[in-house]
């Protein structure tokens, strides 16, 4: 007949001699658990440490981390956005509003560009379907706040006195696009409008 023995926590549990052996066994294991995590964290002490003191230290990111957004210019410093409408459409949270205008060279450009990043979720479809190369998303991530409203930027917060990552482009010397000062057909790669009284026997 086999024998009983008492539980060693007083739980009023009974356990077979075969049971007890069992449990002792475990004993066993769990000491050799703890002692390999104890030599595991005496390896890492003298690794070097991944966290870093922020933020007087900071991680370099990369060039295509999608962060803070910016209105770029033209390298002439003109505005880039000609108000197509179509960031505020590929924006999959609606966060982009802004009124489309033109000046006096017949050259449209936004009235007003607004971006609520309390919404924005910087997917980055806003850059990809962007014509012009006017809005850009940036490295930046600094955009913490106390007051909710602060977080709507207008152009003139978005707005950039530089060209961003494109610096050689102008969207209105490579369009076909015809306004006040420049011909249609003076674009780069592209031809001259036919004449067509030329074209008459």
């Amino acid at each position: 007949m086999a024998g009983r023995c008492c539980c060693r926590w007083r739980c009023s549990t009974w356990w077979s001699r075969e049971e007890s052996c069992w449990l002792s066994n475990r004993k066993g294991v769990t000491v050799i658990s703890l002692l390999k995590t104890v030599w595991l964290v005496f390896l890492h002490l003298f690794h070097k440490r991944e966290t870093i003191q922020y933020p007087d230290e900071k991680v370099p990111l990369p060039p295509r981390y999608r962060g803070r957004i910016i209105l770029s210019r033209d390298p002439d410093g003109e505005e880039r956005c000609v108000a197509c409408y179509l960031c505020a459409v590929a924006c999959p949270v609606d966060c982009i509003a802004l009124q489309a205008t033109q000046d006096e060279h017949g050259r449209r450009y936004p009235e007003f560009f607004r971006i609520n990043f309390s919404r924005c979720i910087f997917c980055g479809f806003c850059e990809e379907a962007c014509p012009t190369y006017a809005i850009q998303l940036t490295p930046s991530l600094e955009m913490s706040e106390y007051n909710r409203q602060n977080m709507v930027y207008e152009k003139e917060d978005l707005l950039i006195s530089g060209t961003g990552k494109y610096p050689g482009y102008n969207f209105y010397r490579v369009a076909g696009l015809q306004i006040k000062g420049k011909a249609k057909g003076e674009a780069e790669h592209e031809e001259a409008p036919v004449d067509v009284k030329s074209l008459l026997p």
